[in-house]
This record gives C-alpha cells, structure tokens and sequence, in this order.
C-alpha cells in the first residue's frame, strides 16, 4: 500500500465514494441496496467519526463508515459498517487499512461492537473481516430478497478487547 493514506471521509470525496459505492452494487454480492443513495442521504446515515476513505495520489481507492444500529441507548456502543473498495484496488490491503482506521476510531469513541451482514457469496469481504478480528455469528437465510431471489446474510462482529 505504497502511497495509500487513510484520511476522513469529506463532501469532496462524495462521487468518487458513490462511484465506488455504485459499483459493488452492481456486482451483486455487496448490498441488497440497487442504487447507491444520493450524497445527502448517505452523508445523513453515516457516523462523524467513523468514516474514511483511502487516497492515492488525491483518487479514492476504497471507503468505510459506520451508522448506529439503534436510537436505544443500550446499543449506543453497537455500528454497523460497510467497507467498499474500487474493483482496481482490491487485493492491496486497502480494506484492511480502512478497517482498521474504523476499529482505531470506535474504540477511541467508546464503541464496543462493529457488526456487518455479508452475502456469504463475499469469500473476499468474509475473509478480510475475520483478518480484522470479526467473528461469524451465524447466518441469516432467506433474510430478503435480492432481484427478486431470497439471499442469506452472513452476520458477523468485532467486540472490542479494550472497550468495556
């Protein structure tokens, strides 16, 4: 990862991060979203704080954000994040950096748990998250329907060793 910062996820960042976005959408195994959101909408569900992209050379390679699962106070320590990485940078760590940035970050906060649905189709995503210390909960079947076939949600989270 030669070159590659980490840095906070800003408003000039917004359509290459939607691109990047857009294009793990379209190859069916990220999201059961089918287009990526507008910037205000993303931008509003997304936790200050917890959202990076990485950067070479001023281009997005990959980003990462975190939104809170509930308003409930019992879950104010509990995200849940996606990490999405341009098709041309994969394979170089950047998710892994991204994901340790968010790790940095929520435990930094106070956040003890970092949760993701994964398709279990993802062996990529799956295997970067357990790298970064995220354990599988269980599976999800038939928990929505994806252009109209029912899709099984991999659960996975990340309890933090030093929040308690």
């Amino acid at each position: 990862m030669t070159g590659v910062r980490i840095e906070e996820l800003l408003p000039e960042h917004a359509e290459q991060v939607l691109g990047i976005y857009q294009a793990g959408i379209d190859e069916g195994n990220a999201t059961f979203e089918t287009q990526a959101p507008e910037w205000a909408a993303f931008d509003k569900a997304k936790l200050p704080g917890h959202r990076f992209v990485a950067l070479d050379d001023g281009a997005v390679l990959g980003w990462v954000a975190a939104s809170a699962v509930s308003d409930r106070c019992a879950y104010a320590g509990v995200v849940e994040h996606s990490v999405y990485v341009h098709p041309a940078a994969r394979g170089r760590g950047v998710a892994r950096a991204l994901l340790d940035a968010l790790i940095t970050s929520t435990e930094a906060a106070g956040i003890w748990t970092i949760q993701s649905g994964i398709f279990p189709e993802n062996a990529a995503s799956l295997a970067v998250h357990a790298r970064a210390g995220f354990r599988v909960l269980g599976t999800r079947e038939r928990i929505g329907r994806h252009h109209g076939v029912w899709r099984d949600v991999v659960l996975l989270e990340r309890r933090s060793p030093i929040v308690s």
